[in-house]
């Protein structure tokens, strides 16, 4: 990830991508299962579904609690804006329509496997890190960097354990 200069308010936002040697459905199931995920993040240590749902579907919800060194721990739910499966799931972070981070997994099928992408804009509400930006206003271009750059890393990560374990 490159210097942009990104404020909170420009919404950045980072990706990333991998092919895998399986098909979408397959990949699909690691994907959809969102309580799988604590255990392909650096991050987020738990998610449970709300409600009594047992899987994604639009208007679903789930909680998830994470914990960061300098951030702390904290808890945030999180409302599916987009089930196709196995092509796309997305979800907003707390309020849907002005929601503090947006997630996206798409799938395409590619030279016989599947092209996994991992998405994620910051903002456009408050977040945890907007606490750090108002500390510290003339930093604000260098925070939102730093935590962008541990987002993308993140998504590399998990995006590299969800290949193996759909190629294992």
């Amino acid at each position: 990830m490159e210097w942009t200069g990104a404020r909170y308010a420009d919404r950045p936002t980072v990706e990333a991508r991998t092919w895998i040697d399986a098909a979408p459905e397959r990949v699909w199931s690691i994907v959809a299962d969102v309580e799988l995920m604590p255990t392909m993040s650096n991050e987020l240590e738990s998610v449970q579904w709300c409600d009594g749902a047992t899987g994604p579907a639009v208007g679903h919800r789930f909680v998830g609690r994470s914990r960061h060194d300098a951030l702390g721990e904290w808890a945030t739910t999180s409302h599916v804006i987009e089930c196709e499966e196995p092509r796309v799931l997305a979800w907003a972070v707390q309020d849907p329509e002005n929601p503090t981070a947006l997630w996206r997994f798409t799938l395409e099928p590619a030279e016989g496997g599947t092209r996994l992408c991992e998405w994620m804009q910051m903002g456009p509400a408050r977040s945890g890190l907007s606490h750090a930006i108002d500390r510290m206003p003339d930093k604000e271009q260098k925070i939102v960097f730093v935590r962008m750059r541990e987002f993308e890393n993140s998504i590399i990560h998990t995006l590299a354990a969800i290949k193996k374990r759909a190629e294992g």
